[in-house]
């Protein structure tokens, strides 16, 4: 294992990713830190989110003081920084050099089921709103850079073989797999953003992944140009993901 161990790992929205966090934030060796490009985003978008002026009130908008704090000694001397990133976060106007610094891993999710969820939040989402194709110019530069693919798993995959899943990706970017990845207790975390309020009512409730329940609502007919598009995306990735 590179020691210590910064590990980003990049979700697009309405995904399970703050139930990945949970799982790595209760390993004992890894600090954990919760979308730390949000309010650089919402600084530089001017989009209207939940909370707007409290995040900006209580993160950090710089995002080249952000990128000091990811590359930097990791929180409580912890072996593994476990990174919770949103990919549509990264935007353009931000360097990429520091990502070299980091392993990289990448949480997908089948597009009919984000999208749909997408749009009780989001009622006109563009394609840069899912995150997906700034995920695969990501696992692009990644593989440029390494040779080789990074990990990508699939939010399916994870809910419905946790352990093997799990165990496949610790593998993947040199961890011993936890059983402790596994369960973890219900509630808030300090090292959750400030908009845990808004956005992470489920979260808190829950103890461990919940089994996988198919979803079978239709994305709206105006919608379907961009499932499309996201479709195109998610296939390339999916087809390099983590399998057991």
């Amino acid at each position: 294992m590179r020691t210590p161990l910064r590990l980003a790992f990049w979700s697009g929205p309405r995904n399970i990713s703050t139930a990945m966090m949970r799982s790595w934030g209760n390993r004992p060796d890894v600090y954990v830190c919760d979308e730390p490009l949000y309010a650089s985003y919402l600084q530089a978008t001017g989009i209207d989110h939940p909370g707007r002026n409290e995040v900006l009130a209580r993160h950090e908008a710089d995002w080249r003081r952000v990128v000091a704090w990811l590359t930097g000694p990791v929180p409580e001397g912890k072996a593994i920084f476990y990174q919770k990133h949103m990919a549509h976060h990264l935007l353009p106007e931000i360097d990429r050099e520091w990502l070299a610094g980091l392993v990289h891993g990448f949480l997908i999710r089948e597009p009919r089921e984000m999208l749909t969820s997408l749009l009780k939040t989001l009622p006109n989402p563009r394609l840069t709103d899912t995150g997906l194709p700034q995920q695969l110019e990501l696992m692009r530069l990644v593989q440029k850079e390494t040779g080789r693919v990074p990990p990508i798993v699939d939010a399916r995959d994870v809910l419905q073989s946790p352990r093997p899943m799990l165990a496949r990706l610790c593998d993947a970017v040199g961890v011993t797999f936890d059983d402790a990845m596994l369960h973890w207790p219900a509630g808030r975390r300090d090292t959750d953003g400030v908009w845990a309020k808004h956005w992470y009512a489920a979260v808190e409730q829950s103890t461990g992944f919940q089994p996988y329940q198919p979803k079978h609502e239709a994305v709206p007919a105006e919608f379907h140009p961009l499932h499309s598009q996201c479709m195109d995306y998610y296939e390339e990735l999916y087809e390099l993901r983590l399998q057991v």
